[in-house]
């Protein structure tokens, strides 16, 4: 049941809900965390097949929590993609040289966001496959 699990960290609340409404209605699981601390707890527990993360979240920001993920060798291979209102080209570039795979601006666009949901499992579920 791993592949339709979602751990979304959001420390906004009424973005939560937008995305947790979209993903349950596509017929995802969903694991919430309003900060990064309590995220890498559920990554590691539940090893969900995608974590959708804010870059600005209180204490530990998106950057350092995905260094966390990343130097763990039970969440390491658990894509993440970044959900933020940084829309400068500047922080597009420092996302993905941070390794996240793949980004989201906010506000969503719902058919993007749900795309970039359903392409990354599928990507990612598939490379776990031929490993």
């Amino acid at each position: 049941m791993s592949g339709k699990l979602i751990l979304v960290i959001e420390d906004n609340e009424k973005n939560m809900k937008l995305m947790r409404d979209l993903l349950q209605y596509e017929g995802y699981e969903i694991l919430e965390a309003d900060t990064a601390e309590e995220g890498l707890r559920l990554a590691g527990e539940y090893l969900p097949a995608l974590t959708l993360m804010d870059i600005g979240l209180p204490g530990m920001n998106g950057f350092e929590a995905l260094k966390r993920l990343r130097a763990s060798s039970a969440t390491a291979g658990i894509p993440v993609i970044a959900v933020t209102a940084s829309v400068m080209t500047q922080d597009h570039q420092k996302i993905t040289e941070a390794g996240f795979d793949g980004h989201q601006r906010k506000p969503i666009n719902i058919d993007e966001f749900l795309e970039a949901v359903r392409d990354t499992i599928e990507r990612f579920g598939a490379e776990r496959l031929t490993e």
